[in-house]
């Protein structure tokens, strides 16, 4: 691993990253589309000033937009810096003191739906030791993929790390697949791609680039009143591209059982079920 931040995150408690998100699948047919959103960067030992950015946010309180902790993580009450440094713990790798920050969706007017939200661990000294990819699928699901960075995986160009695929997401694509990210983590700017691929090669890919602003009032007043909706402007483009998928032919695949709520090591495609460091 690196010895020196390569991407050393923001300083603010709390950012938006205003961009556009961009699906492309490459089969059995073509099918591509893009639209603009907003995230929210917020470091989570630091929502009490994250809570104070402006009067029209709020952490765990209704507003205009906000974050709520019990969105994330175990949903216990545990903090959600102890949670992510304990999952990564958990995966062979113990980070001391640093950063957590979280990349996700705000609420808008109390409701939130995040399809992916990822944690970006950092230790004290900023260098970026592991990332929580955690998955929401429409059935109310959700799965972490534990990764801390290992040896070659950060470089200049990005965070390049692997997982085979154990949750069901996508009603139109089967379980035997692996992710790529492709990640250039949060600073100025922020970009996540995922590369689904099936044994002969690329089969869908989605991609999330955005710019920094800092969350203050005019910057959250412009982005609410240019999507006004975002939760449903989210859930209503899954629905409408998946209608227009079954029309151009695909088909539905049968649902698994949901998986345990976290894997912290990479399983090959070949050792399904579920096998050893799976969170029971």
């Amino acid at each position: 691993m690196t010895t020196t931040p390569v991407f050393p995150p923001p300083r603010e408690a709390a950012a938006l990253y205003r961009g556009e998100v961009m699906h492309a699948r490459m089969k059995p047919v073509t099918h591509r589309f893009a639209y603009e959103v907003y995230s929210l960067a917020i470091d989570v030992s630091r929502l009490e000033e994250a809570d104070r950015a402006s009067p029209f946010f709020s952490v765990g309180r209704f507003n205009l937009a906000g974050f709520d902790p019990r969105d994330h993580g175990a949903r216990d009450g545990t903090p959600l810096d102890s949670y992510a440094r304990d999952m990564l713990r958990r995966a062979g790798e113990t980070v001391e003191g640093g950063r957590v920050l979280l990349l996700c969706y705000p609420r808008i007017l109390g409701f939130v739906f995040n399809p992916l939200s990822v944690f970006f661990v950092h230790d004290a000294e900023d260098r970026l030791r592991g990332v929580l990819y955690e998955v929401r699928n429409t059935f109310g699901e959700r799965h972490t993929y534990v990764a801390p960075v290992r040896e070659g995986e950060l470089s200049a160009a990005g965070l390049r790390q692997e997982r085979g695929k154990l949750f069901y997401v996508s009603p139109f694509n089967g379980m035997e697949m692996r992710y790529l990210f492709r990640i250039r983590p949060p600073t100025d700017e922020v970009a996540l791609r995922i590369i689904e691929t099936d044994a002969e090669g690329p089969l869908l890919s989605a991609t999330f680039i955005g710019k920094k602003e800092i969350l203050t009032t005019p910057a959250l007043l412009r982005a609410f009143f240019s999507i006004p909706l975002l939760t449903l402007k989210v859930l209503a483009g899954i629905h409408w591209e998946a209608g227009r998928l079954w029309f151009k032919g695909m088909r539905l695949v049968s649902r698994p059982p949901p998986p345990a709520p976290a894997s912290f090591v990479d399983l090959d495609p070949e050792a399904r079920p579920r096998t050893s460091r799976v969170e029971p």
